[in-house]
């Protein structure tokens, strides 16, 4: 939304900033009105894309850094144009590194002053971070104009001709990222992060055969029918749930359709970034189509008969809004993650709307766990014989276990240089160092507790 309001006299000031601008303007501080829209972080390198094309046509354009005293607020000319004790003042340029998902970052300015005219009618357009107490959470562009219907109007249009430009950007469509939320007390904050993940093919996906229909049918079917079921008036977001023990693959499945949905802007959020949710479901209006991403969502949506105060009750109501806020037009695909379903509040599940589907991850089954061997015994050459005993023996544990199982087994069989062919005595040491050698904790860390009775019967049979 924007703002406007005529500058009044404050307490006199004598920044140079102040004198340039009242130089250019001509007319006292009073004659002088302000608006401003603040954009997502992510518009930064579009923001100044499209604010170089505007002033491109226009000769005489003078561009200014600015020196803000107080790093913990968002800069404001109009608290310069009314002498404040604080002003911002007239300084160097000063410009970021920004990483765009590019082998090579963006140089991006880190604010600016445009100091220009169209035709007779001076204006100044300021570009800072957004945010507050050193928290970045967008871009604010600031216009002043002179007071009055031209000067209004004026303004009107060059922020619809900006936000159309920057609407056009394509800096992080079809990224990857996460919001770097920290507050920093010398006026730092948090700033996009581009996560490059390896591009994952759907043979590599070991789930039941039930599970990757389910997964296929509300995800890439559902794309290809979406302009359909618009034009249909039908809505074309989506909630959907991954559930199941921890290391069954919901992460991986996420990697998956990252990497398959490449026109979508994809974005993770972890545990400890649930305080920027709003600015999390903002971007994801702003760059769609795209998929979000809530991981262990059962942290900050457990059951309110669970909550330990009232604090996590405002982030559950807060996640709640926003997923009724999104408009059914919305082309957002919502992925939520726990491994803990019982613990969910019912509000979130049980309504339509919120979450559509559910897709549960269990452990995997002899073929899966048969698929797997294969596919993280990488470069080592293994025995259908030996392939049946490490299926047999690892019945009741996750894909995450098999994959470390298998890791272990390649370190045995380099140190007894043994080559590349598998053999038992690598088998039977790793799942000796996994299973029993660290005792009850190591179990439960590596998700092995299900194997150890069936370890335990194969090894009495074989002694």
């Amino acid at each position: 939304m924007g703002f406007a309001f005529s500058i009044g006299h404050g307490a006199v000031g004598g920044s140079r900033l102040r004198k340039t601008l009242l130089r250019h303007f001509g007319v006292s501080p009073g004659e002088i009105a302000t608006a401003g829209r603040q954009f997502p972080i992510t518009a930064r390198v579009d923001i100044q894309s499209a604010l170089e094309d505007l002033f491109k046509p226009r000769t005489g354009t003078k561009l200014l850094g600015i020196l803000s005293p107080n790093q913990h607020e968002v800069p404001a000319l109009a608290n310069t144009l009314a002498g404040a004790y604080f002003p911002i003042d007239a300084g160097p340029l000063q410009r970021d590194e920004i990483d765009v998902g590019e082998a090579i970052p963006v140089r991006c300015l880190k604010n600016g002053l445009w100091l220009s005219r169209d035709k007779d009618l001076p204006f100044a357009i300021m570009m800072a971070p957004g945010g507050r107490f050193g928290l970045r959470t967008g871009v604010q562009v600031e216009i002043a104009v002179p007071a009055g219907e031209r000067g209004a109007q004026f303004s009107q249009e060059f922020f619809r001709e900006l936000e159309l430009l920057v609407g056009q950007g394509r800096t992080y469509r079809g990224r990857i990222i996460s919001l770097e939320g920290h507050i920093d007390p010398l006026g730092g904050g948090s700033m996009v992060k581009v996560h490059r993940l390896a591009q994952i093919n759907r043979d590599s996906v070991i789930l039941p055969d039930k599970t990757l229909e389910v997964l296929d049918h509300n995800v890439a079917a559902f794309m290809k029918a979406k302009e359909q079921l618009k034009a249909l008036q039908f809505q074309t977001r989506k909630g959907i749930l991954f559930y199941g023990p921890p290391g069954t693959g919901k992460t991986y499945t996420i990697h998956y359709l990252a990497s398959q949905l490449k026109n979508h802007t994809t974005l993770l959020v972890t545990a400890e970034q649930v305080g920027l949710l709003g600015e999390y479901f903002r971007l994801a209006r702003f760059l769609q189509p795209s998929m979000m991403v809530i991981e262990d969502v059962d942290l900050i949506a457990r059951e309110r008969t669970h909550m330990h105060g009232p604090g996590e009750e405002v982030l559950l109501n807060k996640l709640l809004n926003e997923m009724d806020g999104l408009q059914e037009d919305a082309e957002v695909l919502l992925i939520l993650t726990t491994n803990r379903p019982e613990q969910i509040e019912p509000a979130l599940v049980s309504r339509p709307g919120r979450v559509d589907q559910a897709i549960e991850f269990p452990l995997p089954d002899e073929e899966g766990r048969a698929k797997l061997v294969k596919l993280y015994a990488r470069g080592l050459e293994i025995s259908e014989e030996l392939m049946e005993l490490v299926v047999s023996r690892t019945k009741g544990v996750s894909g995450a276990f098999i994959k470390e199982l298998m890791r272990r087994c390649a370190q045995f069989q380099i140190e007894s240089s043994h080559g590349n062919v598998l053999t038992q005595s690598a088998v039977d040491a790793a799942m000796e160092e996994m299973l029993f050698a660290g005792g009850a904790l190591n179990r439960r860390l590596l998700g092995g507790e299900g194997a150890v009775q069936i370890t335990s019967q194969v090894t009495r049979l074989s002694s």
